[in-house]
């Protein structure tokens, strides 16, 4: 089995990238998380891997961080949510988005991911409920209550959804908003903020 491959990074798309390894190709597929941080073509890339072996093909699917392969492997232990539907879920909410939805049992926040109806959302809850990764602590140790984002960031992550970014996506542009700029800024500037960095 393939656990990890590092190369130099020929082709990257959103779903995909095809990494050269001593002069072999190697396509692996990804998350949106993974694509939004990938190095430019031509430059060194490391990547975890996990492998599917199937009949008629070998699939591999690649991780920046250790966390997200923690995440999909989690995912795909569950009935009915195959590799590709785990590697949707992953493009659709940051593995720190969905231990928290988790443990905040936040089923509805889940059925946002595009893929995941109602029912799916609540067995994600329930099956998961249990597998909260040590790589979380302060996660797992979190009442639900505490659990949640300021209302500002919420609703700044929530703007950019409505216009068509991935959740993790969004998240990950807005609280980078939250970190350049000083205080408590409204809704608006980040925003603005947040927008710039998709340009």
């Amino acid at each position: 089995m393939i656990a990890r491959l590092r190369g130099t990074l020929l082709e990257r798309r959103p779903e995909q990238v095809v990494l050269d390894v001593a002069g072999v190709g190697y396509r692996v597929f990804i998350s949106l998380g993974t694509f939004y941080d990938l190095p430019e073509p031509g430059q060194p890339l490391d990547l975890l891997v996990h492998t599917v072996v199937r009949e008629d093909a070998i699939h591999l699917y690649g991780f920046l961080r250790e966390q997200e392969r923690q995440a999909f492997h989690a995912l795909v232990a569950i009935t009915g949510v195959g590799p590709k539907l785990a590697l949707g879920i992953l493009s659709g909410i940051a593995p720190d988005d969905l231990w928290l939805a988790v443990r905040g049992r936040d089923a509805e926040r889940l059925t946002k991911v595009p893929g995941v109806g109602k029912k799916t959302a609540a067995r994600l809850v329930v099956e998961l409920e249990g597998k909260i990764p040590a790589l979380a602590p302060g996660i797992a140790a979190l009442p639900a209550s505490t659990l949640g984002r300021p209302p500002a960031v919420e609703d700044a992550i929530s703007a950019l959804i409505n216009l068509g970014y991935p959740e993790s996506a969004a998240a990950k542009a807005v609280e980078g908003a939250v970190k350049a700029l000083e205080g408590e800024p409204t809704v608006e500037a980040l925003l603005r903020a947040a927008l710039g960095r998709f340009r």
